[in-house]
């Protein structure tokens, strides 16, 4: 190898490992009222007054649409690695049945759970061979398959 292409291939490698990025930036999502405003919610407090004080919430709970979720997390990101959360707020407010503040749960990171997620799958019916296709597609067998000029027929 000559002394030209070890120079380039060196100076190559020195400028990629410039280019890394050690900077890192803290991103906030979520919509999470202020603490003065969640104290100011009362049981009892219909619908619309938690609205008026607290603004529409992040998410409704898609079981008894009754569970108002409002949350925000915030996560550290550097380049092309994993982010990091950092913190993470969630305020729950249970309405009971004629919309009246019923309870309301506050919980952080620290209360939470890391939910793994299974990497197992549902077998799909219909797309495994049939006999006929498994020992004898490659011999000159070709399956019948409908037209839209029969209908199927």
């Amino acid at each position: 190898m000559s002394t030209h292409n070890v120079f380039f291939s060196t100076l190559a490698c020195i400028l990629f490992l410039c280019s890394c990025s050690t900077e890192y930036f803290n991103q906030t999502e979520g919509n999470m009222p202020s603490k003065n405003d969640i104290l100011n919610i009362k049981q009892g407090m219909t619908q619309e007054q938690v609205r008026n004080i607290l603004g529409s919430p992040s998410a409704v709970s898609s079981l008894d649409k009754r569970t108002w979720i409002y949350m925000n997390s915030t996560i550290k990101r550097m380049a092309f690695f994993t982010p990091e959360e950092l913190e993470r707020n969630v305020v729950a407010i249970e309405f009971s049945p004629d919309g009246k503040v019923k309870k309301l749960i506050q919980l952080t990171k620290e209360n939470g759970k890391d939910i793994v997620i299974s990497r197992d799958s549902t077998p799909v019916m219909g797309t495994d061979p049939t006999f006929m296709e498994k020992y004898f597609g490659g011999v000159g067998y070709l399956p019948i398959e409908p037209t839209t000029t029969n209908n199927g027929l």
